[in-house]
């Protein structure tokens, strides 16, 4: 058992001595809090604003709430194919940010109640970590407040990267904070970044009806996807009237005194618009988080270094969530949060494989994956066979009206061309980020293509185009 369950809630403690101090209530934070105060720890969390973080606040949350807006927008739209008659439908901003808000409003209230009943304590300032291994809290309402802790934990989270001559102004130019509490939808927009969350916001915007285009400076979006896989979600794009210019980067915009601006890219292109969103990538926020003499690095880049099971360098000190370098997803925040617990507690905790955690992108059509794409399998010296099945024949896929899209199986070659162990699930479609579970579970559990093809899918269901997949790797099939 480590030092900090040892001297754990059954010591005698001051009002601000701890088992674990949390810097940050963000998914990592908030997810670390519950689960310590489950296991019978005495917590504190250090949150500058309120529990839930950009994830609950500025993130997944109020962006896939839009998204699902402008989802309902696109199948009132194509109503007229299922025989029923509407008239041409509107967009009501103003209706669909306050549905948003009573959303992000509704989940940080339960969030809020959890953690009280959880008795965990929520300190409200900006913590920083001392040589001491003491947590100063520069409190929100004034004052300052020392806090210490068997253990501390960094989840600090990020913050939106942005471009020189490109800084946020909140109605022309935005980033991701912004963008979510636009006043207005706008006609036209360019989203800087072709990354997964370009490609929401793109796709949410396009769905409400705007004119978009996608700058970005890679040669493709959305790098690192399997093949297959970005060419039907640049397929997809395309059929909205998406322009995607990739291989360009952005030299400046000149607004004209009325609302748009005049966006500069490429070899001396120029586009108009109303909205500039600037979407390429976060970073750690890590600025003033720890004293010089604390023992924490950082990296070059700002991230906090950490072991495998999210220690940093100094002793009794973690970090968890995206001021670390790893994929910055609010699930693995959770994970790594467990983690850390589990470290500090004594019981020798597995830790986070990251090649293999579950990755969902929410735009139109969906894409979610786990473990290597097809590229990948070979770059890392397998042997592969590969089967794809496309929903164009699925019948639950027909009966709703969604055919777009294909479940990719990439599994190790066992010589005679049928599948061994599955390397790697990728989907895009309807609903596959709700369908991954049975292709994340293949993966991490390092099941067989022979084993997954005994279980039954139920019919008729999106998900059973994945049974079937796998069933074409062993040689046989019933539909493909």
């Amino acid at each position: 058992m480590s030092n900090a369950s040892q001297q754990g809630s059954g010591s005698q403690q001051g009002a601000d001595d701890f088992d674990v101090v949390i810097i940050g209530g963000g998914p990592g934070g908030y997810g670390a809090a519950l689960y310590g105060a489950s296991a019978g720890l005495r917590i504190a969390m250090v949150e500058k604003e309120k529990v839930g973080g950009t994830c609950l606040h500025r993130g997944c949350i109020p962006a896939k709430e839009l998204l699902e807006t402008a989802h309902v927008h696109q199948t009132v739209l194509g109503a007229g194919t299922f025989g029923i008659t509407t008239d041409a439908p509107e967009v009501d901003w103003s209706v669909t940010q306050s549905r948003k808000q009573k959303v992000v409003d509704q989940l940080h209230k339960g969030l809020s109640g959890l953690i009280k009943q959880r008795k965990i304590e929520t300190v409200a300032g900006t913590g920083r970590l001392e040589s001491d291994h003491s947590v100063t809290v520069e409190l929100s309402d004034g004052g300052t407040r020392t806090l210490k802790g068997d253990a501390v934990i960094l989840a600090t989270g990020s913050v939106p990267r942005t471009i020189p001559g490109f800084e946020p102004d909140g109605s022309v130019v935005c980033t991701s904070d912004e963008f979510l509490e636009l006043a207005n939808l706008p006609r036209r927009a360019v989203v800087i970044g072709g990354g997964a969350i370009g490609c929401e916001f793109a796709s949410t915007l396009a769905d409400m009806g705007a004119d978009v285009t996608i700058l970005e400076a890679l040669p493709k979006i959305l790098p690192g996807l399997d093949e297959d896989v970005a060419k039907q979600v640049l397929r997809a794009f395309k059929k909205k009237k998406i322009d995607v210019r990739a291989g360009v980067k952005v030299t400046g915009h000149e607004p004209d005194g009325s609302g748009a601006t005049t966006v500069s890219f490429g070899d001396g292109e120029t586009i108009e618009t109303d909205l500039v969103v600037v979407s390429v990538g976060r970073r750690p926020y890590t600025d003033s988080l720890v004293d010089d003499g604390a023992g924490v690095d950082l990296d070059d880049r700002g991230f906090v270094t950490v072991d495998e099971l999210c220690r940093t360098s100094a002793d009794g000190v973690w970090s968890i969530g995206d001021c670390i370098a790893t994929p910055q997803l609010a699930h693995v925040g959770f994970a790594e949060g467990i983690c850390a617990i589990g470290d500090i507690l004594g019981e020798h905790p597995v830790p986070v494989d990251y090649h293999a955690v579950p990755w969902a992108i929410y735009c139109k059509p969906e894409v979610a994956f786990a473990g290597y794409s097809e590229e990948a399998a070979k770059e890392a010296g397998f042997d592969v066979v590969v089967s794809s099945s496309r929903y164009m024949g699925n019948s639950r896929a027909q009966i709703i009206g969604e055919t777009d899209g294909l479940v990719k199986i990439i599994a190790e070659d066992q010589g005679d061309g049928t599948g061994g162990r599955v390397l790697g699930v990728h989907m895009v479609g309807p609903w596959v980020t709700e369908q991954l579970g049975q292709g994340y579970l293949a993966v991490n559990w390092e099941a067989t293509v022979d084993e997954i093809a005994h279980y039954l899918q139920p019919h008729p269901s999106l998900s059973e185009l994945f049974g079937e997949t796998v069933m074409t790797l062993t040689g046989r099939s019933l539909h493909g």
